[in-house]
C-alpha cells in the first residue's frame, strides 16, 4: 500500500472504491456520496492549504488501484500532536492488513519525522469497527467526548478518543510489524 496527497484528478477512482459497500450510507460515518465527492475532495484540499490537514489517497501498489483515504488532521506543532481521522476503504479491502499497514506508514512518519508527542484517533461511540480496529493498532481510550457532534442526519454524536504516546510507539511499532508480517505468512 501506499499513500499519496489527495488530488482532484483522484475523484473517479474515488467514486469507484465508496461505491464498493456504499460506505456512505452507513449513519455512523462521514464518508462521501459519489454525488458529494468532488466537494468533499475541495473541501479537503482547502484544508490543506490552510494547514488544517494533510489528506492522502490509499493505493494499491501492485495495480495502483485506489481504495480510500485517509489524512492526519487537527495539526497541532506547538503540541507536538496530530489526530489520523477521515479514513475509508471499499469493502473489499475493510478487515484486512490494509488499515494495518496505512496506519503504520502514518505513525511512523508522525513520532519519527513529524516528532509528534501523541497521535489520537476519534470516532463514534456506536461504530464498533471502527472502535476494534484503532484498538488492534494499540492505542489507548482517552474518553467519551459526550454530544460532541451534529451527524449529517441531525443525531448527535458521542465520540470515543484514542491516543497512542511517543514513549508507547517503539512497542507499538513492534506490534504492527508483526501484524503484518503474520497477515502476509497466512
Amino acid at each position: 500500500m501506499e499513500l499519496l496527497p489527495l488530488k482532484m484528478e483522484h475523484c473517479d477512482a474515488l467514486i469507484r472504491a465508496v461505491l464498493d459497500g456504499e460506505l456512505w450510507k452507513l449513519w455512523f460515518t462521514s464518508v462521501p456520496s459519489p454525488d458529494q465527492m468532488k466537494s468533499w475532495i475541495e473541501t479537503a484540499l482547502r484544508e490543506q492549504e490552510q494547514k488544517q490537514s494533510l489528506p492522502f489517497i490509499v493505493r494499491r501498489k501492485a495495480d495502483r488501484k485506489i481504495i480510500g483515504s485517509t489524512r492526519y488532521m487537527n495539526i497541532e506543532k506547538t503540541d507536538r500532536r496530530l489526530e489520523i481521522g477521515s479514513t475509508w476503504y471499499s469493502k473489499e479491502f475493510q478487515k484486512t492488513f490494509v488499515n494495518t499497514e496505512c496506519k503504520l506508514l502514518l505513525l511512523e512518519h508522525a513520532f519519527e519525522n513529524l516528532n509528534c508527542i501523541a497521535v489520537e484517533f476519534r470516532t463514534h461511540r456506536l461504530n464498533q469497527n471502527s472502535r476494534r480496529a484503532i484498538e488492534r493498532l494499540g492505542a489507548v481510550l482517552d474518553g467519551i467526548l459526550r454530544n460532541h457532534r451534529t451527524m449529517p442526519n441531525g443525531t448527535l454524536r458521542d465520540t470515543a478518543v484514542y491516543s497512542i504516546i511517543s514513549n508507547e510507539w517503539p512497542a507499538i511499532k513492534s506490534h504492527l510489524l508483526f501484524k503484518l508480517v503474520s497477515s502476509f505468512q497466512t
